[in-house]
């Protein structure tokens, strides 16, 4: 039984390895869409480094505000690896969002990623609530030069409390963090979730959910 502990032990350890992006085993790994590349990491082929120059390691354009002109007053521009081909392998990605007068970056997740969130301007309320049982809402209120952590996988979100438009910049912990938007995902799935299941989760009628599922519904379908 020992013995039997110390396997599970070191098969936990490794499966603890491979929960975030692995560390890169070469300087770079440039994505490249090119399925001719005998490399290929993290779901990306590898630019062979011969051909690599500085431009793959280059992004421009997060000096520009995005457009809060939607629902939720908010705008988030992602520089992922589909975006920077140099950041394959290297676990990070940076995102600028702006955000309206009372804008919202309503509640979701990053299955993949911690992120760090600095506020370049304005007043932000964060906060993130951690996992079951306990639904504990950790919430702050961010000024300008506040930086606020949110772990990965849970549920977070910042909401502009001012009358000027916000800016924030975040830092995510891998190429790609993904992201669910919680009322999205719930009321907006395609095809839709049946609306016995969520009256049932969400204690709502079914008159309720109808209408929150075409609040949130898909233009393609």
């Amino acid at each position: 039984m020992k013995g039997f502990g110390i396997v599970v032990l070191l098969v936990l350890q490794s499966l603890l390895a491979f929960a975030f992006d692995p560390s890169p085993l070469q300087d770079f790994c440039v994505a490249i869409n090119d399925d001719r590349s005998p490399v290929f990491v993290n779901g990306k082929f590898c630019k062979d480094p011969k051909f690599v120059v500085a431009n793959d390691f280059l992004f421009q354009g997060l000096n520009i505000p995005g457009n809060t002109e939607n629902p939720n007053g908010s705008n988030v521009t992602l520089v992922n690896v589909d975006k920077l081909p140099g950041l394959n392998t290297l676990g990070i990605s940076l995102a600028r969002i702006d955000y309206a007068p009372y804008g919202l970056n309503p509640p979701h997740t990053h299955p993949r990623a911690t992120e760090i969130l600095v506020v370049v301007e304005g007043t932000l309320l964060v906060g993130f609530v951690t996992s079951n049982p306990d639904n504990k809402l950790f919430t702050k209120l961010l000024y300008k030069g506040d930086v606020f952590v949110f772990p990965i996988g849970l549920i977070h979100f910042q909401f502009n409390v001012g009358r000027t438009p916000a800016l924030a910049f975040a830092g995510l912990g891998s190429q790609n963090p993904g992201a669910i938007t919680i009322a999205n995902a719930v009321f907006g799935s395609n095809p839709p979730i049946s609306v016995d299941v969520l009256t049932k989760a969400f204690r709502l009628n079914e008159d309720v959910v109808t209408y929150l599922q075409r609040q949130f519904r898909p233009s393609s379908y």
